[in-house]
Parts: structure tokens; C-alpha cells; sequence
């Protein structure tokens, strides 16, 4: 069941959004070539207390740390570690979760670390181009294919493939709610979206082949061809106004 919220309810989960929000704002300067996964996180740990946030990732379902740091082919969930050095050319997606007063904030951004290459670049700056087509078609009236259909045909149209396996989802007071959905469908179809929902809106952009596995640590996803996946994520509440991104930076 898809469960509507009110104005005030919205107004409630963007404070824990703006969380998440102010989190990236201040970590992004860490984002540089020496500096150890596991300390990007922390900072973020350290962050989401500082601003009377909780953290939930870590514990959830046995992950073992407060954020998703994914490198690379790494599609998401990469573990944080101190061993893993973050190196220029990096393509880095960091997924944040933060809860206040019950309330979820959900995003994930990808950084170019130093200077990447060309390819990199174009597919970072096609995938946040997908995010934004798929807010744009998040209004009350729309289906959730005109969404998802916004995001494929983009990607598909530079040759990239559009993960499956991992879905985008309801938020509230719980971090998954309905609807659970892939970001690829056909316009005109799929649920109805109505004023009073929030979902995350969060495109997997792979260079090849959407297919991903999974690593013997039962977390970390990675492209099944090795090649580059890029990410960005919003939570967006859908309102008579338009939608309404509650994580916005």
C-alpha cells in the first residue's frame, strides 16, 4: 500500500532531507585523491550527529558502515574501508541516509575525483540528466512509466543501459515503503502518481551491459562487464505545485 503523505508531513521529511543535503555540501571538499573510503564516511557519521540526525545505514540488514561508497564499476552498496585509497580519475557515488524525527532523507551523488576521463564525465553528466527527466515527469496525473520511461529512453540514447536489479522506492517513516520500481518502463503505464507520494527517484547509468554481480561480501554490486556505472538520487515528494525535491543541495 502506498501511503500519502500530508503538507505538514512533507514539510517534516524535508528537514530530515536537508540533512542529507548538508551533509554532501560539507563532504564535498573531502572528495580528493589519499583519502581512505572509510574516512569520507565517518565525517559523515560525524555530520549526521552534529545536526541532530540518526544514522541507519549501518546495522541495516548487516551493513557494516553509515554510508554507501561505490567506486568505478562498483554500481552501489561498496563498503566503506580504510584501505580503499581514493585515487584521481575516481568516479565515486556516495549514497547518504539519514532519519530525523522519524522521517527519512535518501540520495546518493557521483564526484569526479581530480581529473577523469572524457567517457566519465559524459556519463555522469548524462545520468543526472536521467534524475532530472524523471523529476520533471513526477507530477499528480502521471504514471510512474512516464518516469522511468523519461530516464531509459535518455540513457539508451547514448548507448548506456539502465540497471534493473536495483529499485527505486517509497520513503517515510520507514526507508522502504511502495511503490518499489525499476527505472525503466514504458510512459503511460504503471501506477498513478498522486499529490502526497514520496519516492526516491535513483538511475544506476551503466557504461555497458545493465547485468551487475554481486561480490562475496553479499553487498557490494559491480557492472558484470567491469565497465563505469554513475548514480544520482533524490527524494522527491510529488505535490500540486510540481515535485518537490527534498534533498536538494
Amino acid at each position: 500500500m502506498i501511503i500519502l503523505k500530508s503538507a505538514g508531513e512533507i514539510e517534516e521529511m524535508r528537514l530530515a532531507g536537508q540533512i542529507v543535503a548538508d551533509c554532501y555540501r560539507e563532504v564535498s571538499r573531502l572528495i580528493q585523491p589519499g583519502i581512505s573510503t572509510m574516512e569520507i564516511n565517518d565525517f559523515v557519521a560525524r555530520h549526521i550527529t552534529k545536526l541532530g540526525g540518526k544514522q541507519f545505514t549501518k546495522g541495516y540488514n548487516g551493513f557494516p558502515a553509515e554510508t554507501c561508497i561505490s567506486i568505478n564499476d562498483v554500481v552501489a552498496h561498496g563498503i566503506p574501508s580504510k584501505s580503499r585509497i581514493v585515487k584521481d580519475g575516481d568516479l565515486l557515488k556516495l549514497d547518504i541516509v539519514a532519519e530525523y524525527g522519524g522521517w527519512f532523507g535518501d540520495s546518493c551523488v557521483s564526484y569526479a575525483v581530480g581529473r577523469i576521463s572524457p567517457d566519465a564525465q559524459r556519463l555522469m553528466q548524462v545520468t543526472k540528466e536521467c534524475l532530472d527527466l524523471g523529476i520533471a515527469n513526477a507530477v499528480p496525473g502521471a504514471r510512474l512509466g512516464d518516469v522511468t520511461s523519461a530516464i531509459q529512453q535518455h540513457a539508451e540514447s547514448y548507448g548506456y543501459s539502465v540497471v534493473r536489479d536495483l529499485l527505486g522506492h517509497g520513503i517515510g517513516r520507514s526507508l522502504h515503503e511502495e511503490p518499489s520500481y525499476e527505472h525503466v518502463g514504458t510512459a503511460g503505464k504503471g501506477v498513478r502518481l498522486k499529490e502526497g507520494m514520496v519516492f526516491t527517484i535513483e538511475p544506476m547509468i551503466n557504461e555497458g551491459t545493465y547485468r551487475i554481480t554481486i561480490d562475496d561480501d553479499e553487498w557490494t554490486a559491480r557492472t558484470a562487464d567491469g565497465k563505469l556505472s554513475a548514480q544520482y538520487e533524490h527524494t522527491i515528494a510529488v505535490t500540486a505545485d510540481g515535485p518537490l525535491i527534498l534533498t536538494a543541495q
